[in-house]
């Protein structure tokens, strides 16, 4: 189970709850105080805000569960994405102050696209400000019309607010379940008595009904409610240790010592301590590893056992290669990126600039959308402002390395213009190999198809061929990433008595990009969707300075004293407007954004240093790596 929300919307608050009920702990810790059990990092006990996923196993009666803590703020999405991607159920937090915000939206839109059972939990109804008919419709209207409040309110907005159960078995849920299910609209108007409970279970187990419970994490009001919630709707994971083994990567961190500790739910199957399983990499071909230790998360910490079970999350110690996404066992089809990838690239300095790669390196091991890129300056990718107090904390804190930050700048593209094509044989070089390619754009995503017989070449040298076309696709004819363009491989020559994969890895890159150059490339800049809340009085300023940072306002909600503004406005602008938002809303401005799509940048393409050293120029790269070649 996963526990989500808006940052300081109260999640961490409830997994205190959660675990004070289930005995882990004998005292509820506090965000503003620092000690709560899953936000164990420095900088998350000092800024109040979870950084990286924890897990914590708990029992709530004859119901073991399994809870990630997810991070809130929307600069650490991807740590949400990859607890997603393990989760049989969640539950989804809302202040009943600050109501439903831009990253609520995020979250739900998400947990819907991939079916995943959800309650809503609305918190804090003991503040000041505290709404429930008000929120109940904007839930409805912004999240999913498929509410089922579970709970009345007394006292809404006082210390004495207490919950009111409501019965399943009312006029309002009947109706509400008899629009998702036809059998079950036709007994209920023939007037026949139906079971809504059951109904609710089935619904709410298929993603089609949302159980809304409210409470204040803080006090413990209406938390027993919710654990009954959680225990009565919510499916139980179904799967048998007798099974294959399936089992996914969602975390992998340093230990004390800094061995490699990979977090896998096991979703089917027995997993054993030195045991030889199959492992599928995100990307890659598959490989045999060895687990030389595991623990299983369990009474609130983890102990070592020789073998653990579907259902159970585990920690996997020995696996040097291993990465986040990568499976255990049998292959199974999961959903990919389902949030964009950060568009958004700082330089990092150090005084030991070798130590520095290293920590960033180890860094990408933990987050694989850190991107770390060496040229004449060391780079990262970001989601935001924030991550750079993160990295830099991390960096001094584990590694001792000191680092300062340029300033944040986006990360462009290259899309194809056209198709190309270029051959190079044997001859016309110092490589006992040939190779032609054509490369033409595609919508989304990088396709590689043969044109050429399989059998026509040794295996190894098909893979050199490809995983050194999928490389050079990092960096195109400007330095930016190609990541929409199919290549076809069209020609392939090899001799029997002195070719090896070296001489493919050498010689594909140059060909590639002399097909790209023929075809062309455009630069890109990423745009992002932004959501406003503002005083309505300040709608005009804050319009004005929307346009003067490039952004387009596409819907504009007014009332008498709000507004709510939405729109696009370029990565490279995003952070200046952000900056100017606290003197224009008057300290009342709420603002989100979400990678929203590429446009053709204005004005001249820019362009970034290569790792390989080579020149940028769209014409004069292709002929300074002949040369070199």
């Amino acid at each position: 189970m996963g526990i989500v929300a808006h940052v300081d919307a109260g999640k961490t608050s409830l997994t205190e709850r959660l675990l004070y009920a289930a005995g882990v702990i004998d005292r509820v810790g506090r965000v503003d105080d620092g000690n709560t059990q899953t936000d164990s990092m420095d900088l998350e006990r000092k800024r109040g805000i979870t950084i990286r996923s924890a897990v914590v196993s708990f029992a709530l009666g004859d119901l073991p569960v399994n809870l990630i803590d997810t991070p809130g703020h929307s600069d650490f999405i991807a740590e949400v994405e990859r607890a997603l991607s393990v989760l049989d159920g969640a539950v989804l937090v809302i202040s009943a102050v600050e109501g439903v915000q831009p990253q609520t939206r995020l979250l739900m839109r998400t947990l819907d696209r991939l079916r995943i059972p959800t309650l809503l939990f609305v918190n804090k109804i003991d503040r000041v400000g505290a709404r429930y008919d008000e929120l109940l419709a904007d839930i409805r209207r912004l999240l999913t019309p498929a509410a089922v409040p579970m709970e009345s309110v007394a006292d809404l907005g006082l210390r004495t607010a207490s919950v009111v159960p409501l019965p399943v078995q009312r006029g309002e849920v009947g109706e509400m379940l008899a629009e998702c299910n036809d059998s079950f609209l036709e007994l209920y108007l023939e007037g026949a008595e139906v079971d809504q409970a059951a109904e609710l279970r089935r619904q709410v187990a298929k993603a089609e009904m949302y159980p809304v419970y409210f409470g204040s994490a803080m006090t413990g009001v209406g938390i027993v409610e919710v654990i009954e919630g959680i225990r009565t709707w919510l499916p139980r994971a179904i799967a048998a240790p007798e099974d294959e083994l399936r089992a996914r990567v969602f975390k992998v961190e340093r230990g004390a010592a800094g061995q490699k500790i990979a977090s896998a739910r096991i979703v089917s199957g027995t997993l054993a301590a030195r045991t030889t399983v199959p492992v599928h990499p995100v990307d890659g071909p598959a490989y045999q590893v060895r687990p030389s230790g595991i623990d299983v998360f369990g009474d609130g910490g983890r102990h070592p056992v020789d073998r653990a079970e579907a259902g159970q999350i585990v920690a996997l110690r020995g696996l040097k290669s291993i990465r986040i996404g990568d499976q255990l066992g049998v292959r199974t089809s999961y959903a990919q990126r389902l949030f964009a990838p950060p568009t958004l690239e700082t330089v990092v300095s150090a005084r030991d600039r070798v130590k520095l790669f290293q920590a960033l390196t180890q860094l990408a091991e933990q987050d694989p959308l850190i991107r770390v890129r060496k040229a004449d300056e060391i780079t990262v990718s970001l989601y935001g402002e924030v991550q750079k107090e993160v990295i830099a904390s991390l960096l001094e804190s584990e590694y001792g390395v000191d680092v300062t930050f340029s300033e944040t700048t986006p990360i462009h593209v290259e899309r194809l213009t056209g198709v190309g094509t270029a051959t190079r044989e044997i001859t016309e070089g110092p490589w006992a190999a040939g190779v032609g390619f054509r490369a033409s754009p595609v919508a989304d995503g990088i396709e590689y198809n043969l044109e050429v017989e399989l059998g026509g070449l040794p295996r190894a040298f098909h893979t050199a061929i490809e995983e050194t076309v999928r490389q050079t696709l990092h960096q195109g004819l400007f330095g930016w990433d190609i990541p929409d363009i199919r290549v076809d491989l069209t020609h392939t020559a090899y001799d029997s008595a002195g070719t090896v994969a070296a001489d493919f890895r050498r010689l594909v890159p140059l060909v590639l990009l002399q097909a790209i150059a023929e075809a062309g490339t455009t630069v890109l800049e990423p745009l992002n969707h932004f959501e406003l809340d503002v005083p309505s009085d300040t709608v005009s300023r804050v319009l004005a300075h929307v346009a003067e940072h490039r952004g387009i306002v596409t819907q504009t909600t007014l009332t008498e004293t709000q507004a709510h503004i939405e729109g696009t406005i370029p990565a490279a602008t995003t952070h200046p407007f952000e900056s100017m938002l606290p003197t224009l809303g008057r300290g009342e401005a709420l603002l989100a954004t979400t990678f929203h799509s590429y446009s053709p940048v204005p004005g001249p393409a820019p362009s970034r240093a290569r790792t390989d050293g080579n020149p940028l120029n769209e014409k004069q790269y292709v002929l300074n790596l002949s040369r070199v070649v």
